[in-house]
């Protein structure tokens, strides 16, 4: 037990660590090839901060532990919008300016509501999978357009300040990419071990543990990326940051996931985790449009209230670990 808890910790450490180098050696190289920079934010940046949501999924379905899968995928965008979003309105209120994010919210809604179309029959298929990838490739073929369309959007405003504040050589830039993927792979392997052990041990589903102790521990890029942003006021880059990383889990980390190994689904995910994922999407959606003329902003008072369903949640899922390990 006691090497499993270490195991996680030493593989989360790392897995951050490692998928941080990634992302911003995969964004100077980017960069340096000429990619635009909305483009450089809201792909490069945005969904490779789910780089260790993807490693983990990956690893946790070849491994032949597919709900350890799903859960991460689904938890880790409970853990997005309701924890980050939360805690960064609370120390700051988060004003919503760019059209793309504005583009992104009711996107990220309509892949929630097909991802819950695809539970309904109790499993996740690799014809799900594939269906899940594809739409996947459409929304990065859609991103990339974006990013060649919208020059003046202050989303590639806070990118550009970004990669200006840090620059890096192209050759350090491409050693970071590869050194970045091999311990992402080294970490995930690690981490995925110790939370199987540690579910097997304690009597509990892996799902539960994918839901909170992993998809926490995967979700600390965007925590330190929302942190990082809120301190330079970079609101658009947060909500970037969020909503590509909420994309990036509901179509290629669930999907890669039922592509390597098809899981049955248990109805809970549906009633509980998908249902708390579509309300937080909805709710993110009016904070972000603005509703019954209120200004497009996350308040103190709205991330206080992330926040607590935030607890409550996960208070919930502990509380089953509790029981089942008393059992």
């Amino acid at each position: 037990m006691l090497m499993a808890m270490g195991a996680i910790v030493a593989g989360l450490i790392l897995l951050v660590w490692s998928a941080d180098k990634f992302v911003e050696g995969a964004a100077a190289t980017a960069k340096h090839l000429g990619m635009p920079t909305l483009l450089i934010g809201m792909v490069i940046i945005g969904f490779g901060t789910s780089a260790p949501e993807l490693a983990v999924s990956a690893m946790a379905a070849a491994d032949g532990n597919p709900g350890l899968a799903l859960g991460n995928g689904y938890g880790s965008n409970i853990t997005n919008i309701a924890l980050i979003v939360g805690l960064t309105a609370v120390i700051a209120p988060i004003a919503v300016h760019s059209q793309v994010i504005r583009k992104e919210l009711p996107l990220l809604l309509v892949l929630t509501l097909i991802a819950g179309a695809q539970l309904i029959d109790g499993q996740l298929t690799r014809l799900d999978g594939w269906v899940l990838l594809a739409v996947f490739a459409g929304v990065m073929g859609w991103s990339i357009y974006q990013g060649f369309q919208g020059k003046e959007d202050p989303l590639g405003g806070d990118t550009d300040a970004e990669m200006i504040a840090h620059p890096m050589p192209l050759k350090s830039a491409v050693i970071w990419v590869v050194v970045g993927l091999i311990l992402l792979v080294v970490s995930s392997r690690l981490l995925v071990w110790g939370a199987v052990t540690i579910a097997q041990t304690l009597g509990v589903s892996d799902l539960v543990i994918g839901l909170t102790i992993v998809a926490i521990g995967t979700s600390l890029p965007e925590l330190a990326s929302a942190l990082a942003a809120v301190k330079k006021n970079e609101h658009d880059l947060i909500l970037g940051n969020i909503l590509g990383s909420g994309i990036f889990n509901t179509l290629a980390v669930v999907g890669l996931a039922a592509v390597i190994e098809p899981l049955k689904v248990d109805p809970e995910v549906l009633y509980r985790d998908w249902t708390l994922m579509l309300a937080l999407t909805v709710g993110l959606l009016m904070m972000g449009f603005g509703v019954m003329g209120q200004r497009k902003l996350i308040s103190r008072g709205n991330g206080v209230v992330l926040l607590l369903v935030y607890f409550a949640y996960t208070g919930y899922l502990f509380s089953t670990v509790v029981a089942a390990s008393g059992a």
